[in-house]
Order: C-alpha cells, then structure tokens, then sequence
C-alpha cells in the first residue's frame, strides 16, 4: 500500500508559537518546493495558533498535515491532508506513548484514513522535546535501529522519526536506523540548516525535515536544503 510520503524527501514544520524570519510569508514558505507542511510544535500549543497557521497555508497547493502534541490542539479543518501523531518510543512516559491517544480516541470520532502515527526516536537530551516528554536519549546506534526495527515489525508504524531536535545528528545511528527498515520510512530532523547538512542526512533518511531554519533564517535557506534533499533521493535511487 502507498503512503503520501513514500515520494517526499523534504518537509518544512512551522511552529505555531513562533513567527516567520524577516518579512518571509506562508505564500513563500509554500513556493520553496518542500513537499509537504507540517504544522506543529513542543511548548505553547494551542488550537486557534495551529488553525491560524493551518488557515494561512490552506490556499496552496502543498500537501499540510498537522502533527498534534496533545488532543486538546487537535484541529479539524477540511484543508488538513491528515495528522501525523507521534508515539515516543523512547519516553519514560507512558502517556507519551498510548496514554494521550487514548484519550484522544475517547473524546473524538477520529478520520483513520487520514491519522498516521510517526515513531519518534528523540536523541538530544538538551533539547525542549526530549524534557516534555521525558525521553531517554542515552542510545546507541545499535538501540536506535532495535527502537526502528520494533516499531515497524511489531507496531506497525510506516514512519520512523529520528529527533536531534536543535542539534545535528549522528550519521552512523541514522543509518543505522534506515538498515534495520523494510518498508518504513525514516524521517530525520534536527540541525538542518544549509545545503550540506541536508545533503548528509538525505543519503541515509528518506525524509529530511526543517524547522527552526523556516523560523530563523527564512525561506531561501530553506530552498537550499529542498534542492539537496532532492539531490541526496535521486542519487540514493540511481545507486540503489
């Protein structure tokens, strides 16, 4: 079965607690190629910032999902392609794991067809998501790709993220964590932030994601890093 994201290389998230760079708007955050939006963020969420943002974006022709932190920011906008949620694998936790999305479940007649949960292996213990959610973030390459390989075998989860969140990862547990994928596909986000750190991750993650980089320096550093994932996916498939 085809999943959205199996032709995606790069997604841009936007943080609704946080403004756009310079005089940069969500017409040209839109128009930089990114394959895919992603409307979400850690600390200050709420439901009418993810509605403004997702409002903001809803007239371009760019695939937008929103990735909800917790039930209470969940938005139901027929411009949503979906939800991306995600299941800490890592936490210390359990809420973040099954907890919040039981309650999410309980109090809300949830689309299924468009609700895909993302297997988030978080790895920077300095960065706010890590501390949210009480992650364990002293992994090797080796429990990374165990972490990978149960959620996609024993889960079932289609999208395995690896965070740095703030940082620049390890290459080697990032492919490690693509070696031990069938099917899955591996998300990787943290640090991106120029032509060559997208380049690097893109050779061993399917998916590249941006965030701070939207926020920080603006949509023509976020142009570079769509052309070098573009750049990593085509030579990964000619090699392949």
């Amino acid at each position: 079965m085809t999943a959205p994201w199996d032709d995606w290389s790069h997604i841009t998230k936007i943080d609704p607690d946080k403004t756009l760079a310079g005089d940069d708007t969500f017409a040209d955050v839109c128009s930089t190629g990114t394959d895919a939006l992603e409307i979400g963020g850690t600390l200050g969420m709420t439901e009418e910032k993810m509605t403004r943002v997702i409002d903001a974006c809803a007239e371009y022709d760019v695939p937008l999902y929103q990735e909800p932190s917790n039930p209470a920011v969940v938005v139901e906008n027929e411009a949503l392609d979906g939800y991306l949620v995600p299941t800490v694998l890592n936490t210390r936790d359990v809420a973040w794991i099954a907890g919040l999305h039981k309650e999410w479940v309980r109090i809300t007649d949830i689309d299924w067809s468009k609700t895909f949960t993302e297997g988030y292996i978080i790895l920077n213990p300095d960065s706010s998501v890590a501390q949210y959610t009480e992650a364990n973030c002293d992994q090797t390459a080796d429990d990374v790709a165990a972490y990978a390989e149960l959620a996609e075998r024993a889960l079932g989860q289609r999208i395995i993220y690896v965070e740095y969140s703030g940082m620049f990862g390890d290459t080697e547990v990032v492919a490690a964590a693509q070696d031990a994928l069938d099917e899955a596909t591996l998300f990787y986000g943290g640090g991106i932030h120029d032509y060559d750190s997208a380049h690097t991750m893109a050779q061993h993650a399917d998916v590249v994601v941006v965030g701070n980089l939207v926020h920080d320096e603006g949509v023509d550093a976020v142009r570079e890093t769509v052309e070098a994932a573009n750049e990593a996916k085509k030579t990964r498939a000619e090699s392949a």
